[in-house]
């Protein structure tokens, strides 16, 4: 895959860096932006030139088909800094990957490889000194694209705007963590969208997870939209179960998304010789696991926050709470995935790409 194309982009600094307002230790996730951003526009059927400019506001027409028809796309990746100062991303082919599947299923154009690798790695170059050292520390990339083309006929655009904007992050969630077991709301259904990381996925979530917010839970375990008995994603991550020493997590379908995070841990987890099965897992699996004890953990996985222990779940009113153990697996992986994202560890996978 290639990577560094950066004279195929034009770029415009900004006069000044707002870099030093910043205050690093204290960072509330998704909200601060760095000084530039990467625009490219389809028009015409084909991508112009993109550029790197000041991170600032646009002018966009009302009619424009994101708003009243969501085309609308995006990823989550992060790029690290290593104790030498270098900057490095975490399989970025993948997202490039999963990116252009999900413009497909939303009838998108596709983006280029020069133009999205390309531009993660000029973006990068340029916002490196935003990366910071540490482990914890990272810089968030968020490519997303939106249809620009005007008209409230309901077809799809002519006309997308693809670009990438990063924010200097921390943890994604703190304190503990309960979920609520769908019982009547879905994330996803066959032949719907819900393995394309569209907008609209998520905004379809908000309000079941505000419900499950008022009764004292912070994320929702989806369930299957036909029968609600197989378990399939927690809030807006994949999510795995421990019964006794294997851990379950349900396959990728047109309902579950193909998480970058979740793919590294399934393969960390059979080397470090811990028994994975890739399969359904039934809600009355889980509750049966949880009376008789062999329940040990549940935990979320996904870009944002890598792995999130889960301390408990409620299902038809009752509340069920996960035992605290010394060897939990989600500590282990979670350890072992960062070492590598932060070059603390040998990367035996090939998955991390120097800037």
């Amino acid at each position: 895959m290639s990577s560094k194309l950066t004279n195929e982009i034009d770029i415009v600094k900004a006069s000044n860096s707002k870099i030093n307002s910043v205050d690093f230790e204290n960072l509330t996730f998704g909200n601060i932006f760095t000084d530039h951003m990467l625009i490219c526009d389809f028009k015409e059927g084909k991508w112009q030139k993109p550029i790197i400019k000041q991170y600032e506001p646009f002018l966009i027409d009302p009619s424009a088909k994101v708003f009243h028809y969501g085309q609308a796309i995006f990823e989550g990746m992060k790029a690290y800094k290593d104790e030498n100062d270098d900057v490095w991303m975490f399989r970025p082919d993948q997202n490039y990957e999963r990116f252009n599947h999900s413009a497909a299923r939303l009838a998108m154009p596709e983006v280029t490889e020069d133009i999205f690798i390309g531009g993660l790695h000029a973006l990068l170059n340029l916002e490196r000194d935003w990366v910071k050292k540490g482990k914890g520390n990272t810089l968030y990339i968020r490519p997303f694209m939106i249809a620009i083309g005007t008209g409230v006929i309901a077809q799809p655009s002519t006309q997308y705007r693809f670009m990438i904007i990063l924010s200097p992050a921390r943890a994604y969630y703190s304190g503990e963590v309960k979920v609520l077991i769908a019982e009547h709301y879905s994330r996803a259904a066959n032949g719907g969208i819900g393995a394309a990381k569209a907008a609209g996925n998520y905004s379809a979530q908000f309000y079941p997870t505000k419900l499950a917010n008022e009764k004292g839970f912070q994320q929702i375990i989806w369930t299957d939209d036909a029968t609600h008995t197989k378990l399939e994603e927690a809030g807006t991550m994949n999510v795995f179960f421990r019964i006794n020493d294997t851990l379950y997590t349900a396959p990728t379908s047109e309902r579950i998304l193909d998480g970058v995070t979740r793919k590294s841990l399934i393969d960390l987890a059979k080397r470090e010789g811990i028994n994975v099965e890739v399969r359904s897992v039934l809600v009355s699996e889980l509750i049966d696991a949880a009376k008789d004890g062999s329940l040990k953990e549940i935990f979320g996985a996904g870009t944002a926050a890598v792995v999130n222990p889960i301390v408990g779940f409620s299902f038809q009113e009752t509340y069920y709470e996960l035992p605290k153990i010394e060897n939990s697996y989600a500590i282990q992986l979670k350890e072992k995935l960062t070492n590598i994202q932060y070059k603390l560890a040998e990367d035996t996978f090939g998955w991390t790409v120097k800037v």
